[in-house]
């Protein structure tokens, strides 16, 4: 603890009033698809550790606990309170503005959301100000991973606390923690004595986080999508108790369970709330206090004078629930200011997928397995939280500090990185094979299954940027999965969705790139292709989405990890050899057929198409260029010369078929054989990844600029006046080809990051920031923030919350630069 002035927030965060809700949010367009609400706020939490959320309303209601499950419920026992006196008055209050919905806590008072005193302002996503009639109560901001509360016109001090964890790029170690700090700073702006209070309680949730149900039953989703079941054990609370812990310099509660002579399983474990101590702040406790009664054992005494009755049971419960508190006294003098740190740490060290098929997380590498050292990670945290404080700063300065990047664009480029922490992230324990862990994040909560390529094409650049040896075990696992064969037989959901007969489809062939790593009742990065949605086997984009990621791998993080692309080499030419096979007429190029067979899994392409097509071009550019590299180290090597060959001969046969089918005089149709007009605003993917990666272009560049100026005229300016940001595939003239269709009339926020990418890419950058800032708005004004969905309509509803290929924002960065 440091006195010193309150602390500086950058001036690009989100924000908004705590507690102000909203009028119109987005809802979801498929009811079978999640709708939390728009009540999310930053998470907290390492990358595959598991985490919390808080609202801007201040509960705690996301519980991203349980690797690869979501549970979204306020939990009120969870909570700051803060106590304040003067010598006139006094008046303690709860830290949300949201009340339990049940009977509980009745004694508590709740966080008011506004006074009525002039002229609040807030900043939405426009970087605009704005002046509210009605006074708020204070302002929460969020710049991942640190956020703000902010209060005012409650308390007679000023009071601000910052939420954090230790992430930030190229760390491989405190990023994978399990901890949150909150750093409270309280300064007295008056001219008597204040004092202050600040206390926090929380439930014990030890054995919570886990599916009761170890077997639960696939079922196919009305969309079309496999889906089981969650149930974890909420509420019960079996054996758990709480403990007082300390030592010279702090101070904190653990919540355990009594250990059993069985092993350690999912769910199992502990959690600590814990503070430093300082010789001017009086530390109080109750070790156990019930969460589902009024709280009136905490909060009598606390509303009082600030104080706890210290007390201090550590029986175990007979599944009653248990809450603890903390709260620490002081008084401030006129202009005095104190910063006091309070820490949330979590021990849960195992993942279970399947039953019985058990991971250790990444943060056991550094504290041990045994699920009894949340004491240990927050005594570390509170030792440490400056230092991690200053590193998040360090690495995010010069961003911040760049005058030719927007506030808003700031903003959305940290904020959208949310999605390490929230995304159902996976970080497992190293091992001799994968020396860091392995790593993956959830397509969606939707859609959920890990990595989908399709999607990480361009939702990976801020994995690659930030975390760049992560990334790299991502593709390793790629690549060990494309040799694998899974003759399972399955029905393809698709075809139930337009009520036709499904065909068997076989889970994996072998030589097929998996459209997917697998998903958390299986088993991760072993089980590929969970997705029955479509017959990925079929899919003609995911064999060159896997080589340009490979390349682009190698290439952007200093071009000389030549052992990855060796690691990766057989699948290169065994997918690739695959892919070709479906070159049906010998053109050179692998034809699109029958139902949607690429990411866009709604949409039919036929023959050859722009998307496909460009990327498969790109895909053989990329193979040559890592042959050339392999065979400086591999002098001799015949098999490797006649593989680059082979590529360069299909290259040259298929580039100007791509031209001769395509090609209408102002832009590439969709496909060469379905006839229609469509504008597709992906279709030159492919050339947008060629000359990232400095390939030789794959159209003339007069060919890309003409037809990236009409994606923009038709999908961006023409669609809804360039409100929502581009529509994935309309008519020249902005009108529809078909106005029922789904995926071309919706407008997805990663393929409009991309698009914009490429529209950097080639000189186009007030046209990439006015496109980008269409979708950022729409997501950050209507209660999208910290849920970025897929996809966003015209008609205010999202598709597919917590979507992976967001962050592909980080492409704009990246070819900014």
């Amino acid at each position: 603890m440091i006195n010193q002035l309150s602390p500086e927030i950058p001036s690009c965060t989100w924000s908004r009033p705590i507690g102000l809700g909203w009028d119109k949010p987005y809802t979801v367009r498929y009811a079978s698809n999640i709708d939390d609400g728009p009540w999310h706020g930053m998470p907290l939490g390492g990358f595959g550790a598991g985490c919390i959320g808080r609202s801007s309303r201040g509960d705690f209601n996301l519980w991203h606990i349980d690797g690869g499950e979501h549970t979204f419920k306020n939990v009120p026992a969870c909570q700051f309170s803060v106590f304040e006196s003067n010598s006139t008055s006094s008046q303690a209050y709860a830290l949300s503005t949201q009340a339990p919905d049940d009977a509980t806590l009745k004694a508590w008072q709740w966080y008011p959301t506004d006074n009525k005193v002039e002229g609040q302002r807030s900043r939405g996503a426009g970087g605009q100000e704005e002046i509210s009639s009605i006074s708020n109560t204070g302002t929460y901001h969020a710049l991942y991973p640190r956020s703000w509360f902010v209060y005012e016109n409650v308390f007679k001090a000023q009071l601000t606390c910052e939420q954090f964890s230790p992430v930030w790029a190229g760390n491989y170690q405190e990023t994978s923690y399990p901890v949150a700090i909150f750093l409270w700073n309280a300064h007295n702006p008056t001219d008597a004595p204040i004092t202050l209070s600040i206390m926090l309680t929380w439930q014990n949730m030890v054995g919570w986080f886990t599916n009761a149900l170890k077997s639960p039953e696939v079922r196919v989703r009305d969309d079309g999508s496999p889906v089981y079941e969650y149930q974890p054990r909420w509420g019960e609370s079996q054996g758990n108790y709480n403990q007082i812990v300390e030592n010279t310099q702090q101070f904190g509660c653990v919540l355990g369970r009594v250990g059993s002579d069985e092993p350690l399983q999912e769910g199992d474990g502990s959690w600590c709330i814990a503070t430093l101590k300082h010789p001017q702040v009086e530390v109080f406790y109750h070790s156990r206090w019930n969460p589902e009664g009024t709280g009136d054992e905490v909060w009598q005494s606390f509303a009082k004078d600030g104080s706890l009755p210290n007390y201090l049971d550590t029986t175990a419960t007979e599944n009653t629930q248990l809450g603890a508190a903390i709260a620490l006294r002081f008084t401030l003098q006129p202009g005095e200011t104190l910063e006091i740190p309070f820490v949330l740490a979590w021990d849960l060290p195992i993942t279970e997928f399947a039953a019985g098929v058990n991971y250790y997380r990444r943060y056991t590498d550094f504290f041990d397995k045994s699920g009894t050292n949340a004491w240990a990670i927050a005594s570390t945290a509170l030792q440490e939280y400056q230092s991690w404080r200053s590193q998040i700063q360090t690495w995010q300065k010069p961003i911040l500090d760049r005058e030719d990047l927007p506030n808003w664009f700031k903003m959305a480029l940290f904020n959208e990185l949310y999605d390490l922490t929230s995304g159902g992230t996976l970080w497992s324990a190293a091992s001799e094979l994968d020396p860091i862990g392995q790593f993956a994040v959830l397509e969606c909560l939707d859609y959920r299954w890990y990595e989908s390529l399709d999607v990480r094409l361009y939702g990976s650049f801020a994995l690659l940027m930030l975390f760049p040896e992560l990334e790299k075990s991502v593709m390793r696992a790629f690549a060990r999965a494309i040799p694998q064969g899974d003759d399972t037989p399955r029905i393809i959901g698709y075809y139930m969705t337009i009520k036709a007969e499904s065909p068997i489809a076989v889970r994996k062939v072998v030589g097929a790139t998996p459209h997917d790593l697998g998903a958390p009742n299986e088993h991760v990065w072993e089980k590929t292709n969970y997705t029955s949605y479509q017959d990925c086997n079929l899919w003609k984009d995911l064999g060159s989405d896997f080589v340009l990621q490979v390349y682009r791998d190698f290439l952007l993080t200093g071009a000389d990890d030549v052992e990855f692309l060796a690691d990766c080499w057989n699948a290169i030419v065994q997918t690739l050899d695959y892919l070709k096979t479906f070159d049906i007429d010998g053109d050179g190029i692998p034809e699109n057929s029958g139902a949607p067979d690429q990411t866009f899994d709604d949409w039919r392409l036929q023959g050859v198409s722009a998307y496909c097509g460009g990327l498969w071009l790109a895909a053989l550019e990329a193979a040559i260029a890592i042959s050339d590299i392999l065979l400086t180290y591999q002098t001799g090597n015949t098999a490797l010369a006649a593989q680059k060959s082979t590529y360069e001969t299909w290259l040259q046969q298929s580039l100007p078929i791509y031209q001769e089918k395509l090609w209408n005089g102002q832009y590439y149709k969709l496909d060469s054989e379905s006839g229609s007009d469509v504008v597709m605003a992906d279709q030159l993917c492919g050339q947008f990844y060629a000359r990232l990666l400095d390939l030789p272009d794959i159209v003339p560049s007069d060919r890309a600029l003409s037809a990236l100026k009409t994606v923009y005229d038709a999908c961006f300016l023409k669609f809804c006046n360039a409100e929502f940001g581009a529509a994935n595939g309309v008519r020249p003239d902005g009108s529809p080809e078909n106005p029922k269709a789904t995926h071309p009339l919706e407008v997805w926020t990663g393929i409009n990051f991309g698009l914009a990418a490429f529209l950097v890419q080639m000189g186009m950058k007030d046209e990439a920031f006015r496109l980008t800032q269409a979708v950022v708005q729409q997501i950050y004004d209507n209660g999208l923030q910290f849920r970025t969905p897929e996809a966003i309509t015209a008609a205010g509803t999202f598709r597919a919350s917590t979507y992976l290929r967001a962050m592909a924002i980080w492409g704009i960065y990246l070819v900014i630069n």
